[in-house]
């Protein structure tokens, strides 16, 4: 029992529990975060936030999918390179991605990112990616898909803000995603 335990824990994929979701709406930006950790079947904890802001002013809001100690040091260098490169949140955003892909230390970290400023959302990956999606939408970790599946759908009611449109959809995959709780915390733009 110890040893499968042990092999658990050093597994990231074995951690699940990150449901990350950043809606951009009528000029308002929302981004929620579910507060579940789990390790295989067991929830480890149920209040984590995994919800940021960070830049100058907190003007740029981060979630994060995966290794929390991974994460941590990825946003610690995003922050660094918004501080090299004030107000240009796509070009943070690549130079990290270069540094994510090609440094050795950092290319063994396991965790996404979710990023958005006042007029940009990104979605960063350990491969290089910088993706900015066509709707202004974004779904990451586990619950990831049901969470943007919902919110796409949502988007399509007049009269939901951004923060109300976060908040029924990460309902909706807490409903059906077991890695995924109802403990949202949501910060806005």
């Amino acid at each position: 029992m110890q040893n499968i335990m042990m092999t658990a824990a050093a597994d990231p994929i074995g951690w699940h529990g990150t449901t990350i979701l950043c809606v951009r709406r009528d000029g308002h930006v929302a981004m929620a975060g579910d507060g579940q950790v789990s390790l295989g079947q067991t929830v480890v904890k149920g209040n984590a936030r995994k919800v940021r802001r960070i830049g100058t002013g907190g003007a740029v809001l981060s979630g994060f999918a995966g290794a929390t100690a991974d994460a941590f040091t990825l946003l610690e260098r995003l922050e660094a390179k918004l501080e090299r490169f004030p107000g240009q949140l796509e070009r943070a955003c690549v130079e990290l991605a270069k540094d994510w892909r090609t440094d050795r230390y950092l290319r063994r970290l396991e965790a996404m990112m979710a990023v958005a400023d006042k007029d940009r959302t990104f979605t960063l990956t350990g491969n290089g990616d910088v993706l900015e999606p066509e709707d202004g939408v974004v779904g990451i970790g586990s619950g990831g898909n049901y969470a943007l599946s919902a919110a796409r759908a949502l988007m399509t009611v007049d009269g939901l803000s951004a923060e109300e449109i976060a908040r029924r959809a990460m309902k909706i995959a807490a409903d059906i995603c077991v890695y995924t709780n109802t403990n949202v915390i949501v910060e806005m733009l």
